[in-house]
């Protein structure tokens, strides 16, 4: 979360009191038709209410009274290969980094990048969510929500996510496999039509399709822009108020 340091304590105070200094000499100046008056009266003014100000900034600043800390979240976003998960995802935080809270982006790609040799059987996703929950906890420690995408086919898995992180919120990304396999820019399913991918979810693996989502994206009837907004709307009623 944000904190105000001291120097931004004083240029509000010196910001605010620009305006009051101007308010206090036009209205000496109105009851006395002086502007010497109305000069010196202003400035005198205006250094002790600066100081005054900035004291009862920091005074209020150690008061937790009236805050509300915005606890951290996680989406997961899962669904096939080629489903859209990652475009909705990106569009989802991009929206939310405009709400100023601490949030980061974490895609299954950008993870097997940092860690080669991860292996795709059922036993070495399982552990590799573990990976990912591990980094969520550390990152929600520092009151860090998160953006999540990742195929994880299995419920186990998922199960396993929700009980490690709080306030976790899964987004099933729903598309026919025939849709994703028209969408199949990379040529990943025909690869693993073709025998070269082994443990390829929808085709050679299964997905179990998660049976209690927070929320459902149908990419076959919505637009990836609509699904975006109807997760930041989601966010925002629940987690960001």
């Amino acid at each position: 979360m944000y904190k105000d340091t001291n120097i931004r304590s004083i240029v509000k105070a010196i910001s605010w009191r620009a305006i009051a200094l101007v308010t206090t000499m036009v209205i000496v100046y109105l009851f006395t038709g002086e502007i010497e008056t109305a000069i010196k009266a202003g400035v005198v003014e205006t250094g002790f209410k600066l100081f005054f100000y900035w004291m009862h900034e920091r005074m209020w600043f150690k008061v937790r009274w009236g805050r509300k800390k915005i606890e951290p979240f996680n989406l997961w976003f899962t669904g096939l290969p080629l489903s859209g998960k990652t475009t909705i995802a990106d569009l989802v935080y991009t929206e939310l980094e405009k709400l100023h809270i601490p949030i980061e982006r974490i895609d299954a790609s950008n993870i097997r990048n940092l860690v080669p040799g991860i292996g795709f059987t059922r036993a070495d996703r399982n552990i590799h969510m573990h990976r990912i929950g591990y980094l969520i906890q550390k990152l929600q420690k520092n009151s860090v929500s998160t953006v999540v995408s990742f195929v994880s086919p299995y419920t186990e898995s998922r199960k396993a996510i929700r009980e490690m992180v709080q306030q976790n919120i899964v987004v099933h990304v729903k598309a026919e496999i025939e849709t994703c396999k028209a969408r199949d820019y990379k040529g990943v399913y025909a690869k693993a039509i073709a025998g070269e991918l082994k443990n390829f979810t929808g085709v050679n693996d299964v997905y179990e399709e998660p049976k209690h989502a927070e929320i459902t994206i149908d990419t076959e009837t919505m637009s990836a822009e609509e699904a975006a907004n109807v997760i930041v709307k989601y966010i925002k009623k629940n987690y960001v108020k």
